[in-house]
């Protein structure tokens, strides 16, 4: 009982608290949001296409603010994209993973590439450990080829830092296509 009234007197839940976090001084009213200001309200992706190759993702706030600048610049000057016209998986949430179209029309695959939406072949070997290798929640199921490669990798991370397995029944994304692996994995807690 005691817990619950220390958060409601603290105005709520961790994330509103951390929502309402104000920047440092030097972010001035009008700062552009990046990750030096990232509680700015202002971001403007045309603003991060005009230098070239000046920019990378630590630059940026959120993995959707990096998104953004893809969007407004397909051609991808910062090299911001993760392939398949995504860019910057790695960063924290918002996230935008909707690929962007002209971007991923670019990417090819090569050999060695693991299996994945963008390189579907079934020849192609599959390493699970690819598709954690940039942390807490950098993938969704669309970028998996089949069911079956997105069980792999809940079963290689049973925690699912990607969080594949959303209502917890130990099934990767069961709406990708097949091939199939519908053995529940026994999940851990993270």
């Amino acid at each position: 009982m005691a817990l619950v009234v220390v958060t409601l007197a603290r105005g709520g839940s961790e994330a509103s608290a951390q929502a309402q976090k104000a920047d440092p001084a030097w972010c001035t009213p009008g700062t552009q949001r990046s990750a030096l200001c990232p509680h700015s309200k202002v971001f403007d992706a045309k603003e991060y296409t005009t230098h070239g190759n000046a920019f990378r993702c630590v630059n940026f706030a959120s993995q959707a603010d990096a998104q953004a600048v893809l969007r407004a610049n397909p051609s991808d000057p910062n090299h911001l994209d993760d392939g398949g016209g995504v860019a910057c998986r790695g960063l924290p949430e918002p996230r935008d993973t909707t690929p962007v179209a002209r971007a991923a029309r670019q990417f090819r695959c090569v050999p060695g590439d693991t299996r994945s939406a963008l390189c579907p072949q079934p020849k192609r070997p599959f390493d699970a450990r690819y598709f954690l290798r940039y942390g807490n929640d950098a993938y969704d199921c669309p970028d998996f080829a089949s069911q079956a490669d997105a069980q792999a990798v809940l079963r290689f991370a049973p925690a699912d830092p990607n969080r594949l397995d959303g209502d917890g029944n130990g099934i990767a994304c069961p709406d990708l296509p097949g091939p199939k692996d519908v053995k529940p994995v026994r999940r851990e807690t993270p």
